[in-house]
C-alpha cells in the first residue's frame, strides 16, 4: 500500500477528510456482524428477560440505532450522512448473542462505519446490561467477551 492509496491523507501526509462533494449520489447498504460470548446462564437470563437492569435486547437495539446515527461524532474522518434505515437482528444462541446491523443511506459515501459502530455499541450495551452476572469474565470464564466484528456486506446502486 502506498500513500497514494490512503485517501485520508494529503500529499504532505497530513490527515484530511475525503472530499466527496463531486461524487454522484447512490443508494448504499452495509451490513456488519459481531458476537458476544457469555455464560449459558447469562444467555438464559437474556432469553427469559430476567436481567435486573431490564430488557437487554430492547436496550441494545436503541443503543445500536443511536450509535449508527452518531457515528460521525466519534469517528474523526467520517462524514455525517443521512441514515434512511437501520435494521438490527439479534440471534440468541446457547452461549452467545450474535448481532447483525444493516444500515442504508442515499448519498455520496458509504455506511460501513455506521454498521460497525452500531454492532460494537450494541454488543457493549449487552455487556453493560449483564456484566454483574459475568463478574468473573476473563477469569473463571475466559471464553466470554466480544469478538468477530466485521463488515459482511456492502452494496452500492447508482441513482439515475
Amino acid at each position: 500500500m502506498t500513500d497514494d492509496d490512503l485517501t485520508h491523507t494529503t500529499e504532505d501526509g497530513d490527515v484530511q477528510m475525503v472530499d466527496v462533494g463531486e461524487k454522484p449520489d447512490s443508494k448504499r447498504r452495509a451490513v456488519a456482524r459481531g458476537t458476544i460470548h457469555l455464560t449459558e446462564s447469562t444467555v438464559g437470563a437474556i432469553r427469559d428477560d430476567d436481567v435486573g437492569k431490564g430488557d437487554v435486547l430492547a436496550t441494545a437495539r436503541v443503543g445500536t440505532i443511536q450509535a449508527v446515527k452518531h457515528t460521525w461524532e466519534t469517528i474523526p474522518m467520517c462524514h455525517q450522512i443521512p441514515i434512511t434505515n437501520v435494521d438490527t437482528d439479534f440471534d440468541v444462541r446457547e452461549d452467545r448473542v450474535v448481532l447483525e446491523v444493516a444500515v442504508e443511506t442515499t448519498g455520496k459515501t458509504g455506511c460501513e462505519m455506521e454498521a460497525l459502530e452500531g454492532v460494537t455499541t450494541g454488543l457493549n450495551v449487552v455487556w453493560d446490561m449483564v456484566k454483574a452476572a459475568e463478574k468473573d469474565a476473563g477469569g473463571e470464564y475466559p471464553e466470554t467477551g466480544i469478538s468477530d466484528v466485521r463488515v459482511v456486506e456492502k452494496t452500492k446502486q447508482r441513482l439515475e
